[in-house]
């Protein structure tokens, strides 16, 4: 079965907005650290965890860090050299609220996610009371 133009828009469009929203969520979760998000504190990152990956004996374990190292070639793969942190944000803001709607991401579960407020209201995404 052939997909239709549109549907094959809307899923590149989709893609797109996962890419834009985890590069920002993991830059946010460094930044939170006291660490900016470079390119070499990217690679940095990568090769320990390589490392660990190698020295692990526990396979379930390895699958964890084998994920987190997967997470960093991702942001690795978008990063950059002339981007950072403010356009990470920027990006998360354009496609945060459509993709919310899409997925059923509430408010609450960007704040719980460490996204801040401001970043929220900016993405037009509505305060709600309820998780």
């Amino acid at each position: 079965m052939d997909m239709s133009l549109e549907h094959k828009e809307a899923l590149a469009q989709g893609r797109q907005q996962a890419r834009a929203i985890k590069a920002y969520l993991v830059a946010n979760r460094a930044r939170k650290s006291g660490r900016p998000v470079t390119k070499k504190s990217l690679k940095e990152r990568y090769a320990t965890l390589t490392e660990k990956i190698e020295a692990s004996d526990d396979p379930l374990g390895s699958v964890v860090l084998i994920q987190k190292r997967l997470d960093v070639e991702n942001a690795l793969a978008d990063f950059d050299e002339g981007s950072d942190f403010d356009k990470l944000q920027a990006d998360f803001v354009r496609h945060a609220k459509p993709y919310s709607e899409r997925k059923g991401i509430t408010y609450s579960a960007w704040r719980l996610a460490g996204v801040p407020a401001a970043v929220l209201k900016a993405a037009g995404i509505p305060e709600t009371r309820r998780r």
